[in-house]
């Protein structure tokens, strides 16, 4: 009766699907992931970390994770962003948690504008803007809400992400007809413009949406370029990846940007409880910074 041994396993594994995530590549990984990115990934991850990066190790020629690991260690920032885009999951859609919508609407949005009559400043921040679809949300009802009130109010919406594929789709602003669900044939028809020959089946964001929305690469644990002051801020389902400690030093950065009485709002399986006190729970997944 032959044995197999550990070597055979992964001999076999390696010709089978690829170089096999080893232990010490592994940890170097999780350190790298969590100082650089905040995410804590934990063993039940390996599999999923190490079938995702075998794409960056055929795309960087590289014959096994010691080598990216090594890649890694030169240029940390060279390739942190698609590090990042392997192991996280980039799912969103226009208007998802609608309620948040809503509440701009119907009660944020004309509430600052009229207090910023005639020419003041509203900023809101889209941080973990994935491929554009929430810059894009916000951007259609703030125009709309400009409309309305016939305001000169300087409004701008920043969307920033760390993914670089993530960015250059945002950036691209098209989009495929059957991932626009949640945009009423109304705001298609006013915010979309339709592809036509090799764009069939796409829809590009109007020119308007583009004029309100700035997008950028930004690692939200290293320094943040802007100073703020920002009416609301949205990060929804981000937070989802970090532990306590970390949580806790982005939701103090994200107060100390924010307007007196501003709004953070966050995912729907998010929440600040013990995790900061300068925020009171205003509706459901909704924060407003207190009173100083």
């Amino acid at each position: 009766m032959n044995t197999a041994t550990v070597s055979d396993f992964r001999a076999v594994m390696t010709n089978a699907g690829g170089p096999l995530l080893g232990d010490a590549e592994f940890q170097f990984l999780r350190d790298f992931v969590y100082k650089q990115c905040g995410i804590a990934l934990s063993e039940q991850k390996r599999q999923l970390v190490q079938g995702r990066l075998l794409r960056r190790l055929r795309a960087l020629g590289l014959k096994d994770f010691a080598g990216y690991c090594e890649v890694l260690r030169q240029d940390p920032d060279a390739e942190l962003g698609e590090l990042a885009s392997a192991i996280s999951t980039n799912v969103t859609s226009f208007f998802r948690e609608m309620h948040h919508y809503d509440l701009l609407i119907s009660e944020l949005l004309p509430r600052w504008l009229e207090a910023k009559k005639p020419e003041g400043r509203l900023r809101i921040w889209s941080a973990g803007c994935a491929t554009g679809e929430e810059p894009y949300a916000l951007a259609m009802v703030l125009a709309e809400a400009l409309e309305r009130s016939g305001s000169k109010v300087d409004a701008r919406i920043l969307a920033t992400d760390l993914s670089p594929q993530a960015l250059e789709h945002a950036n691209g602003g098209m989009y495929a007809l059957d991932r626009m669900g949640g945009i009423s044939d109304e705001r298609r028809r006013r915010w979309f413009l339709r592809g036509e020959g090799r764009y069939e089946g796409m829809a590009c964001v109007h020119p308007r949406l583009r004029e309100l929305v700035t997008i950028q690469p930004l690692n939200l644990l290293h320094d943040w370029p802007m100073r703020g002051p920002f009416d609301a801020i949205f990060c929804r389902n981000v937070v989802i990846y970090f532990d306590k400690p970390t949580k806790q030093r982005l939701f103090d950065r994200y107060a100390k940007l924010l307007e007196p009485g501003g709004y953070l709002f966050l995912g729907h399986s998010e929440s600040m409880h013990g995790l900061s006190d300068a925020f009171e729970l205003v509706g459901r997944t909704v924060y407003r910074k207190r009173a100083a």
